[in-house]
């Protein structure tokens, strides 16, 4: 009881059950990247739990992922796929998110409406038409990183001016009513007053959005060429027709694990504060 309310026994089991469900396929991930491919096919993660020390626990698959294929590029390039693709939708919507806030300016309920529309269409229904326009055929970018970048920031804007609208108007007015009286300029007010305030909701958009464009494949598969493909691709290459290369998945997944929690664990105090922040009003 640590803010002093009694923790109840079912929300405890509840949460036990929880952890144990969400762990259980990242400990398997973890035992068979330690596994043989023979031991990986003829019987279950969980033997190695069973019986650790009869199992032919092995780094090969490791260093079959590292030396094998060009893993150390497509983590490379997942990178300078994912930070200018966090950062671009992230700063896009919180000055739409300012306007549609603390501006005042005809069909503005109206075009908020549109972007939360927008948030139903799934994202698959537009690929051919930006392939169209991506490609040969139009301005002629398709497979290189500014394409996958103009994309994720499309597709990731109107969740983040919904986010980011609904926090900033519970932020106290007259703030911003102070800083026009004291003749501040609205990108004045965006930055010295509002971003910071707003930057909770901003850090936990950003920790979402990295780790959605980190395990992209479909964008990465259909927008980028071979020489400059993301690691996510890189692993669904790694699985052969027929099963074989099972054991390299395990390792080459669990590699790419790393980063996105990394990550997450850093900014996980400004993630919880930016998903509870507004919900209890002072």
């Amino acid at each position: 009881m640590r803010d002093g309310r009694p923790r109840s026994w079912t929300s405890i089991i509840v949460m036990v059950v929880l952890v144990i469900l969400w762990s259980v396929p990242t400990l398997s991930l973890l035992m068979n990247s330690f596994r043989g491919r023979d031991a990986v096919v003829s019987t279950g993660w969980w033997t190695a739990l069973l019986n650790p020390f009869g199992q032919d626990w092995t780094l090969d698959n490791y260093v079959g992922v590292l030396q094998g294929s060009d893993m150390a590029i497509g983590f490379l390039n997942t990178i300078v796929v994912a930070v200018p693709a966090t950062i671009l939708p992230v700063m896009f919507a919180a000055f739409a998110a300012y306007a549609f806030t603390f501006m005042h300016f005809p069909a503005k309920e109206a075009l908020f409406a549109v972007i939360i529309g927008v948030m139903v269409v799934p994202i698959q229904v537009s690929f051919q038409p930006m392939l169209n326009l991506l490609g040969p055929n139009g301005i002629g970018i398709s497979g290189q990183f500014v394409a996958v970048w103009l994309l994720h920031t499309g597709f990731g804007m109107p969740l983040c001016v919904y986010i980011l609208r609904n926090y900033m108007a519970t932020l106290p007015y007259s703030v911003v009513e102070s800083a026009k009286i004291d003749g501040a300029s609205h990108f004045q007010t965006f930055w010295l007053l509002v971003a910071p305030m707003a930057m909770p909701a901003m850090a936990a958009f950003a920790t979402l959005q990295f780790l959605w464009v980190w395990n992209d494949l479909l964008i990465a598969k259909l927008f980028l060429r071979p020489s400059n493909t993301t690691v996510i691709v890189q692993l669904q290459q790694l699985l052969g027709t027929q099963g074989q290369g099972v054991e390299l998945l395990t390792a080459g997944a669990f590699l790419s694990m790393t980063l996105p929690l990394v990550v997450f664990f850093s900014l996980q105090r400004f993630f919880v504060r930016g998903l509870t922040a507004g919900s209890v009003k002072g």
